[in-house]
């Protein structure tokens, strides 16, 4: 029988969210170098679950060194790693490569220097709950529910709790404080979900500002 949630996230849960960080990213990391998608992951999890590493460490090495053979994939007992765009044959070496990667990261205790993101895994782990603002009140179906930006930004703060509410003014505040030029807030709504132009006469980065002033 398939796996039971629990089952999976003893077993498999922090491989899927290394995983996840590949998603639109390329799987070219070598025993001397780390891709983009691995340097996002380790960026995002010191600062927030440092502990997470070790656990990523172990249940990678695991799978790479104990596939799952015939019987556990006929009963669905597994693991489906995703494609990441390399052959069968080369997934347990790609999967040691990561492996003695993050077990270098944790006992030199190397972490990527900090940065805004800079991998749609790594804008959404970092702004999660925005992400849901800008992706569920302003995607490309925003004209058909709403009259205006105004209008669903007041249906978002009457149907919220004021717990969240208060967490996207928290990752609000702190992606302007990034401080980033007009074309990065552009690319980071478009990433965060937001499928409809900011309104006149707002850029993107003025528009998160005044969001962040009407929500708070």
């Amino acid at each position: 029988m398939p796996l039971t949630p629990l089952q999976h996230d003893r077993r498999y849960g922090e491989l899927d969210q290394v995983m996840r960080a590949y998603v639109g990213q390329a799987a070219d990391d070598t025993p001397g170098r780390r891709s983009t998608a691995l340097d996002a992951y380790l960026r995002h999890t010191w600062h927030t679950r440092p502990w997470a590493l070790a656990v990523a460490e172990q249940q990678l090495r695991e799978y790479a060194q104990h596939p799952p053979g015939r019987l556990r994939q006929r009963l669905g007992e597994f693991y489906p790693v995703p494609d990441v765009g390399l052959g069968d044959a080369e997934i347990q070496g790609w999967l040691t490569v990561l492996a003695d990667h993050l077990r270098h990261s944790i006992e030199e205790g190397e972490v990527p220097a900090p940065s805004a993101p800079v991998t749609h895994w790594a804008w959404h782990s970092r702004f999660p709950e925005l992400g849901q603002l800008l992706g569920g009140w302003f995607s490309q179906d925003m004209a058909d529910e709403f009259d205006d930006h105004d209008a669903a930004i007041e249906d978002y703060r009457g149907t919220t709790d004021l717990s969240l509410v208060a967490k996207v003014v928290g990752e609000l505040h702190e992606l302007v404080a990034l401080d980033l030029d007009e074309s990065e807030y552009a690319l980071a709504v478009a990433e965060l979900g937001m499928e409809v132009d900011p309104p006149a006469p707002y850029s993107p980065g003025a528009w998160l500002a005044l969001l962040a002033q009407r929500l708070g």
